[in-house]
């Protein structure tokens, strides 16, 4: 389905009946705010534009940021044929019926065909694949936009063709002076209503947006409608913004970046920070159990023996979040995530296991030495199964000097406990026995 194929002016196209957002829409680069960094004068991206010698690109960057916008004000002063897609609502093959109208386009004139796809990563790699053949010959300039990490979610050879860039979520004063436009445009905006706002309405709004202008200038409309004596006050716009609309998407990258967030706020013994990122997640809807997991996991990887109660807490939330359920467990994520940020840090268990995991994958798989073998039959004792096992009770500091690894890692060390919390405690006996194996083996020695 085209989007916006018959624009070639943006500024022609006005519908006075369109939601204010849409009626709000910047028409050129200048009217775009918030990302001066990729559009302002003399960058790169603005001079390919305006002298119409763009090559292929990828949007990305969170919902209300302008992407789409962008390539609006690209179809308007772009003198080659624009066509855009919505990857939600067309398919692969209108697609490709577009592109093979964009080859011969360009046999029969030389004219370049701009193709937008909104949210690309809505076709699967095999789809994004038929982009690629037409992209190489360079009958088709490619404009992707994605909310989407690309390097996740598009095919990586039309990725390297293209030139990725990064849109940033609006700041709360970018989002305030989009608001206060809405509110003078007398044409396409709310200027001819008379309605009137606070500067603490409007910042309430634009911190409610989350960066999202689209949702900023919905908010606007909504508080317009509502405003008593036409002025829209801080109590009108915490009532509407009760519900705010959070940034998150459980399956998309901000998933992933908020629980990085929070783990590495915790492994820095960051109470604070580590709340504020678990509450982040809760708050938006994160599944409490998948939260749960990862307090687990790193109660092990990152303190390990240093503090053995760590698993215990960890393990105790996650039971309590799934017998009391939400939003009672939050303060049990709460504690948990809390307790481990300010306890010992130790990555010693977690590089023990992947020093003897890598030993176990990548070296010989040595048998079980015959000491360490159990031997319940007859037969199995007369091949020595179990010969020469020395019980630790029976000796007199409880640890004989019996080697335990095969003959090819022996006296090789996995865990090397540091010196912070339990582990101090862990490292003194670890020391302590293998001084009392060497003296048995010293003594051995001298009675041979």
């Amino acid at each position: 389905m085209n989007l916006f194929e018959d624009e070639p002016d943006a500024k022609a196209a006005f519908d006075p009946a369109a939601p204010l957002a849409e009626r709000m829409r910047p028409r050129t680069l200048d009217e775009l705010a918030g990302q001066e960094a990729l559009v302002g004068p003399g960058r790169p991206l603005r001079e390919a534009i305006e002298h119409d010698r763009l090559r292929s690109i990828i949007l990305w960057g969170p919902p209300g940021t302008g992407k789409t916008t962008l390539a609006r004000v690209i179809a308007s002063v772009t003198r080659a044929h624009f066509i855009a897609f919505s990857a939600v609502l067309s398919g692969i093959k209108e697609i490709r019926e577009v592109m093979a109208d964009a080859e011969q386009a360009r046999r029969r004139s030389g004219r370049r065909t701009i193709l937008f796809i909104d949210e690309i990563h809505r076709f699967n790699r095999a789809q994004q694949d038929a982009f690629l053949p037409r992209v190489e010959s360079g009958d088709i300039v490619l404009i992707g936009a994605t909310t989407e990490n690309p390097s996740f979610e598009v095919n990586s050879a039309l990725l390297s063709r293209s030139k990725v860039y990064v849109l940033q979520p609006l700041t709360a004063e970018a989002v305030a002076a989009i608001l206060r436009r809405a509110l003078d445009d007398r044409e396409r905006g709310l200027g001819a209503t008379g309605v009137a706002a606070t500067d603490e309405a409007l910042a309430g709004l634009a911190r409610y947006a989350n960066g999202d202008a689209r949702v900023a200038l919905n908010m606007l409309e909504m508080a317009a409608g509502a405003a008593a004596d036409r002025e829209i006050d801080a109590a009108l716009v915490a009532d509407l913004a009760q519900n705010r609309a959070f940034l998150y998407d459980k399956t998309g990258e901000e998933h992933y970046n908020l629980i990085s967030a929070l783990h590495k706020s915790m492994r820095n013994s960051d109470p604070d920070a580590s709340v504020y990122w678990l509450a982040r997640m809760v708050e938006a809807g994160e599944d409490p159990l998948y939260i749960a997991r990862r307090l687990v996991r790193f109660a092990s990887e990152d303190i390990g023996n240093a503090d053995p109660q760590a698993l215990v807490v960890t393990i105790a939330a996650k039971d309590a979040v799934h017998f009391m359920g939400m939003p009672e467990g939050n303060t049990a994520l709460a504690q948990a995530a809390i307790y481990l940020a300010t306890a010992p840090k130790s990555n010693a268990v977690y590089r023990a296991y992947g020093d003897a995991a890598e030993a176990a994958s990548k070296e010989v798989a040595e048998p079980v030495p015959l000491q360490l073998r159990n031997a319940p039959t007859r037969l199995m004792k007369q091949l020595d199964y179990g010969k020469e096992y020395r019980y630790a009770h029976d000796e007199a500091a409880g640890v004989s000097d019996m080697e335990c690894l095969p003959p090819a890692h022996r006296g090789r060390t996995f865990y090397r406990p540091t010196d912070r919390g339990f582990e101090q405690e862990v490292r003194r006996r670890l020391t302590e026995w293998r001084r009392a194996r060497k003296q048995k083996d010293t003594d051995s020695g001298a009675t041979d």
